[in-house]
């Protein structure tokens, strides 16, 4: 099944692919390798998740938070690519976690987005992965992640 016919049946609500935030592109495309700027987690109305895991925020919110990450880059790669089923594989991901000084469960929480890879693409949406603990994130977001895939020659 397609990408985009997967985000259909599991009745997955993309946000808007969000506007830079500062001087940079959402996305570099590179022969047939696409380099995804760090998202946050946007909601479809426009807001951040935002605050600390470990803190204001409990280890299934902020699993929620990466979730939200996903859906974000989604919309992203959508709107910039034209079609998910442009998307050969998730090679490497960098999840960052605003965390508490405390907490220690970053993968835990990166695994949200990595779940939703997997439902998106399958297999091949399960990339090599660094997961880590952040003394804060712009807009005092819960979760950022930026994303290198392969597209389909």
């Amino acid at each position: 099944m397609s990408a985009d016919a997967r985000i259909e049946e599991l009745k997955l609500e993309l946000p808007e692919a969000p506007k830079p935030g500062g001087v940079y592109n959402p996305l570099v495309q590179v022969g047939d390798m696409v380099y995804v700027s760090g998202h946050g987690p946007l909601l479809p109305d426009g807001s951040m998740i935002t605050g600390k895991v470990g803190g204001d925020l409990d280890e299934a919110a902020g699993n929620n938070a990466a979730r939200q990450v996903g859906l974000t880059m989604l919309a992203t790669l959508k709107a910039q690519l034209g079609s998910l089923d442009r998307i050969e594989r998730v090679v490497k991901v960098l999840g960052m976690v605003n965390a508490a000084s405390d907490f220690g469960r970053h993968p835990q929480v990166i695994n949200g987005f990595s779940e939703l890879m997997i439902e998106v693409f399958g297999e091949p949406g399960r990339a090599a992965r660094s997961a880590v603990g952040m003394g804060s994130l712009p807009g005092n977001i819960a979760v950022e992640v930026e994303a290198i895939l392969q597209l389909k020659q």
